[in-house]
């Protein structure tokens, strides 16, 4: 019976609000919306801790809460589930529905009840799928909250540290290079920093539970094993650039078109995310190889075909991830020459920071290469902010007129709390 159904949730719902968790970056900012009658939605990957964010936010209200990634669910009737909600929670004005993808038409039932008056909020393991729908049905009707896996700055209050300010002992630093490596390795999901469960076993079977989960199911995917080829490629040569012939070249997959669709459906489930070369002409950006990146530098450890570690390219994934979940327009540059940057950030319209990333820095032909390549494009692109990520090298450099900022990874995530 349904009411059995919510009433287990219930007891999950309530288990959820007996344990206390780990402060979000962005939770207060988040809790602004508490009261306003826009829906809110929160997206993000699975396993990121995007319930647990709704339920902080709800927790001093009284509110219904739906689970629909419960295959019980799945040929439920609304108007018996609006009844049902409020025969075993009683009067309430907010609800939560949980991975709310998973009910057909569910953007038509949650307008009628915003309709109605219920403050609603919603997550979803799905980009495209609720965005499509959003700006379909609740254009303006919305407010858009993305939780990625741990910032480095939860991560270090899962860990029971905190960085009390950027000026550290050298003992101090040591221990926050030791936590920024372990991080960088295992990732942000909570169940892997939490439980210290084995990253590689957990994330391996959460990224399989998503491919069958939530695009071989939901798209009826025929060939699994090729999907699968298609996304451990692309696991392997992350923080690099792709095309889709290429992919095809080194897969078993005869179609484009299909290989396409495969790395679209990736994309939405939040595995993967993709960045564009750069141009001032937005329609050329279509004609060159995007650059892959992986949501959890976890995931890209696990996943990974190599026996070692490309410390760099972790790095560049992290920054990735981090500008993404700042939501920055950002690209990556190459020219005919193949002078490269790593990222490309714009605002307003106008591109406002270059920025490479480089974990040898102290490597002085490796120097000479970043800002060899940072300074060409600065002067094609008619940019004076430049920025090169390091691990552990710190300085402001003027070079020909142009100053540089040598940032480490640690303090560059550090800062960013503060504008979330």
């Amino acid at each position: 019976m349904l009411i059995e159904i919510l009433q287990d949730q219930k007891f999950e719902r309530d288990s959820y609000l007996s344990n206390t968790y780990i402060p979000r970056d962005s939770l207060k900012k988040a809790k602004k919306n508490l009261t306003n009658k826009l829906i809110k939605i929160i997206t993000g990957p699975r396993r990121a801790g995007k319930s647990v964010f709704a339920i902080e936010i709800l927790k001093d209200t009284n509110f219904g809460y739906v689970n629909f990634d419960d295959e019980r669910l799945l040929n439920v009737d609304n108007d018996e589930l609006i009844k049902t909600i409020h025969e075993v929670y009683g009067d309430i004005n907010f609800l939560l529905f949980d991975e709310i993808q998973n009910l057909a038409k569910w953007e038509l039932f949650v307008n009628r009840l915003h309709r109605l008056g219920y403050n609603i909020f919603l997550t979803g393991s799905n980009s495209k799928l609720l965005s499509s729908e959003m700006a379909t049905h609740l254009t303006g009707r919305y407010v858009p909250i993305n939780i990625y896996t741990f910032s480095f700055n939860e991560f270090l209050k899962a860990n029971n540290i905190e960085i009390s300010g950027l000026k550290l002992s050298t003992t101090e630093k040591g221990k926050i290079l030791n936590q920024l490596s372990e991080y960088q390795t295992i990732g942000g999901y909570p169940e892997v920093v939490l439980e210290k469960v084995d990253y590689k076993n957990y994330l391996n079977v959460l990224f399989d539970s998503i491919i069958l989960k939530d695009i071989v199911k939901r798209y009826n995917v025929k060939y699994t094993q090729n999907l699968y080829t298609i996304a451990k490629l692309l696991a392997s040569n992350y923080a690099s650039e792709f095309s889709y012939n290429k992919l095809k070249n080194f897969s078993e997959i005869g179609s484009v078109h299909t290989i396409k669709n495969y790395v679209s459906y990736l994309e939405e489930a939040y595995l993967f995310f993709y960045v564009n070369r750069f141009s001032f002409k937005p329609k050329e950006q279509l004609k060159y190889p995007s650059k892959i990146y992986l949501y959890d530098t976890g995931m890209a450890s696990a996943l990974s075909l190599s026996f070692s570690k490309d410390l760099g390219k972790l790095m560049e994934n992290r920054v990735a991830i981090e500008l993404k979940r700042q939501q920055k327009e950002f690209y990556y540059y190459k020219d005919p020459d193949n002078i490269d940057v790593d990222f490309v950030i714009k605002e307003n319209n106008e591109v406002c920071e270059l920025m490479q990333v480089s974990y040898d820095i102290n490597n002085e032909k490796t120097k000479e290469r970043e800002i060899k390549s940072l300074m060409k494009s600065a002067e094609k692109l008619n940019v004076k902010n430049l920025s090169i990520i390091t691990w552990d090298y710190e300085s402001v450099e003027n070079i020909d007129n142009l100053e540089i900022k040598f940032v480490p990874l640690w303090k560059w995530l550090f800062l960013l709390q503060f504008n979330l």
